[in-house]
């Protein structure tokens, strides 16, 4: 799957700025959003955001934000997370889609 084939449209620029301003080293998609039973009028999207380490020292409360800033960013609700239970990420792992990657 490519980006251009996604039922999203993503700003990779401001998907990167996002996230070189967080310290995130990588997000990606998982779920539906990489699935035809992705509904546009419903679905949200489910984010996994790996941070470098130590980014997220100091956060606090800011963290509980990220997901509303993404939101604006892709245009759609998103389910905005740093870990997944080890049984959810055992499922995933191999579906997920990065958008961003630091070079």
């Amino acid at each position: 799957m490519s980006t251009a084939e996604l039922p999203i449209p993503i700003d990779h620029e401001q998907v990167a700025e996002f996230c070189r301003a967080r310290g995130i080293r990588r997000l990606s998609l998982f779920g539906s959003v990489l699935r035809d039973d992705f509904d546009p009028a419903r679905s949200d999207v489910d984010v996994l955001a790996e941070f470098e380490p130590d980014a997220l020292k100091g956060a606090g409360f800011r963290y509980f934000g990220y997901g509303e800033e993404l939101a604006a960013i892709l245009g759609r609700k998103v389910d905005f997370c740093s870990r997944l239970h080890p049984l959810i990420l055992a499922r995933v792992k191999d579906e997920l889609f990065p958008v961003y990657e630091r070079a």
